[in-house]
């Protein structure tokens, strides 16, 4: 009995004793933030289709984007300096630029229930939205998201637990293209959340259609990626590079596309600094990251439903941890299609 007070002492006052870890929460993930809805649409005509999160009541945002080739919208606005500091939804979709026409979509739906920021003549949702380049998959690349797709997925989301793999802006990723096309397999939508004890929760949800590799830091294996040239097991993207590969012809378009969010309360500064930091998570799980041909863009949520304080470097941290195993839960949900088998149909990768 001693023992167990002596280490709760220790824990409350900051000692030295390791606190409980997290707790994971793999199938409501991004919804286990009270106050966040997600919601997809997939097109059936080619795979492809949109995201959405939605935060009615508004969040505090933030966003860091990087890697070479962004598409995205709206993300000026989430600079701290700027005026407006609450979003209420964050769009992602397929299509390269031409999906960022979904975000219109969110905003006639959000628009039509009177959610907004209050300019005092109109309210006017602030949706910022990327995007992410899967137009070479499927047969017509003439079918891509649209306003109505955004519409939709608004209009289907729910606080129920997240739907992952080929689903909206997941449909048609695709991960492992540094051999090329024909080596590649698929990507998709993953989402997971932790809570901390004392009720701390920070969540997060990947579209994944990366050049690299995705990696599991747990055990360093390569769960989905370049295949071999006979296409039957995992060629493992840091053995590639190590051996020269990799280095000519065009690179290939590409994205991972993130959310994490938080029940937090966190300034838009703070917020920025926890998108920054899960990258972190990003770059744990997959290999080569931000790449010239990358569009990565991850952003933060922060509801501020709990009232008590928590630093910035804490939530970011989590974050980091939450977008690692969201990555890799969406490849592991992802069905393979016609030139791209899934991660479920191939054997483990190697050990490193």
């Amino acid at each position: 009995m001693g023992r167990r007070i002596l280490a709760a002492v220790s824990c409350l006052a900051g000692g030295l004793l390791t606190p409980p870890a997290p707790a994971a929460q793999p199938h409501q993930g991004l919804t286990a933030v009270a106050g966040l809805k997600v919601g997809h649409h997939t097109l059936a005509a080619r795979p492809t289709g949109c995201t959405v999160v939605l935060a009615e009541a508004g969040a505090v945002a933030g966003v860091d984007v990087r890697g070479g080739a962004p598409g995205t919208r709206e993300t000026d606005l989430l600079d701290p300096a700027k005026t407006v500091q609450r979003v209420h939804a964050v769009v992602f979709a397929g299509g390269s630029a031409f999906g960022l026409d979904a975000a219109g979509g969110v905003v006639r739906y959000l628009s039509e229930r009177g959610i907004g920021y209050d300019t005092r003549v109109a309210m006017v949702p602030i949706v910022p939205a990327a995007i992410l380049f899967d137009l070479g998959v499927g047969r017509d690349p003439a079918i891509r998201p649209t306003a109505d797709c955004g519409y939709r997925a608004a209009a289907a989301a729910s606080a129920g637990p997240v739907a992952e793999g080929n689903v909206g802006a997941g449909a048609g990723a695709t991960v492992g293209k540094l051999g090329g096309a024909g080596r590649a397999m698929k990507g998709g939508v993953g989402s997971a959340a932790l809570t901390v004890p004392g009720g701390l929760v920070v969540a997060a949800l990947a579209a994944v259609n990366a050049v690299g590799d995705v990696i599991d830091p747990a055990t360093g294996r390569v769960v989905a990626g370049v295949r071999t040239p006979d296409g039957a097991g995992l060629a493992d993207a840091r053995t590639l590079l190590r051996a020269g590969a990799g280095g000519g012809g065009r690179p290939r378009e590409n994205t991972t596309l993130g959310v994490v969010a938080t029940n937090a309360a966190l300034t838009q500064a703070e917020a920025t600094t926890v998108a920054q930091m899960a990258h972190d998570g990003l770059a744990r799980a997959i290999v080569p990251a931000h790449t010239p041909s990358d569009g990565d863009a991850i952003f933060a949520l922060a509801t501020g439903r709990r009232d008590e304080p928590v630093g910035a470097g804490t939530v970011g941290a989590l974050a980091a941890e939450a977008m690692a195993e969201a990555i890799v839960r969406a490849v592991r949900a992802a069905a393979g299609i016609p030139g791209y088998p899934a991660a479920r149909d191939l054997a483990p990768g190697p050990s490193p």
